[in-house]
């Protein structure tokens, strides 16, 4: 998958710990993920209420979550196939349409990074600049934005594929990944921080100052542990994996991180079907025209 197991060696010892998927629970996974997303980009679709700046994002982070699914369910399955000789074909066609596939993995992964970050710069200026949001973040320019990110996407994972070998792409995705890390955490702090602010301001004038601040810190880490926790948790292996690629691709150790790629892999495919729970079923809005596309009420 995405070459990037193409340095592991035989180096590694007995003490090697290496997670299994079985193919049944990683086809599993990406079709949970597929019906979700699905469901999120109908649902926003459907209702014209939904059709803002921000829903645009949660939809198109929904289509790429999505991407990110189909891309490693219909992978497994030509492998399966391969493997089970139920599918003949020439070397070079195989190689072509490993190419493609990789390219829309990781094309899916990429974009799927920036619509978070641009879920985290939509809410900021939704909280900092209040009223000026609805001039700031417009129509027009919450487009050319999500068509930059999807050029962009489809521009870095080209790259990335064709050039994987090479340390400074490799330094590169890394990079954006922390970069990406770093901009959530300060501005999902940073509003937390104004939560909290403002709560205490309401407190001092109903004079209960020592449960509010006490219930909107515990809310607001809780909520902020998830958001960041949940990241962390389903890319942070992945982009270790990257980083060890190039860091250590002979080592014994590294070896071993390198063989649970399949494992790293599934924990992005599991964000994929947490992202629908974190940003888009969360709306009420959303939710109601959700029950509507469920009983097929279009």
């Amino acid at each position: 998958r995405l070459g990037l197991a193409a340095n592991q060696t035989n180096q590694t010892g007995p003490q090697c710990l290496e997670v299994s998927i079985p193919d049944g629970l990683f086809l599993s996974l990406g079709l949970v993920s597929l019906v979700e997303n699905v469901l999120v980009v109908a649902a926003i679709a459907k209702n014209r209420n939904l059709h803002s700046p921000m829903y645009y994002f949660v939809c198109c982070l929904a289509v790429s979550d999505l991407l990110v699914s189909v891309s490693n369910v219909l992978e497994t399955a030509v492998l399966l196939l391969l493997e089970a000789g139920a599918l003949a074909a020439q070397a070079a066609v195989v190689q072509q349409l490993d190419n493609v596939m990789n390219v829309l993995i990781c094309g899916s992964m990429v974009s799927s990074l920036c619509f978070l970050g641009a879920i985290a710069v939509d809410r900021y200026v939704s909280i900092f600049y209040a009223l000026r949001y609805h001039s700031i973040v417009t129509l027009p320019r919450a487009g050319r934005a999500i068509a930059a990110i999807w050029a962009g996407s489809v521009l870095s994972s080209t790259l990335f594929i064709a050039y994987y070998h090479h340390t400074a792409v490799l330094l590169g995705l890394v990079s954006f990944f922390v970069a990406m890390l770093a901009l959530m955490a300060v501005l999902y702090v940073h509003m937390l921080a104004r939560a909290c602010q403002h709560g205490r301001h309401i407190a001092r004038l109903h004079k209960t100052q020592h449960p509010t601040r006490q219930g909107c810190g515990l809310k607001g880490a809780a909520t902020l542990t998830i958001l960041l926790g949940v990241f962390l948790l389903c890319w942070a292996p992945f982009f270790l994996h990257l980083s060890l690629v190039v860091l250590c691709p002979q080592h014994p150790t590294c070896g071993c991180v390198f063989k649970n790629v399949n494992l790293f892999l599934a924990l992005v495919i599991c964000n994929s079907i947490v992202d629908p729970l974190i940003y888009a079923f969360r709306s009420q809005e959303l939710r109601k025209t959700l029950q509507e596309v469920l009983q097929c009420s279009w």
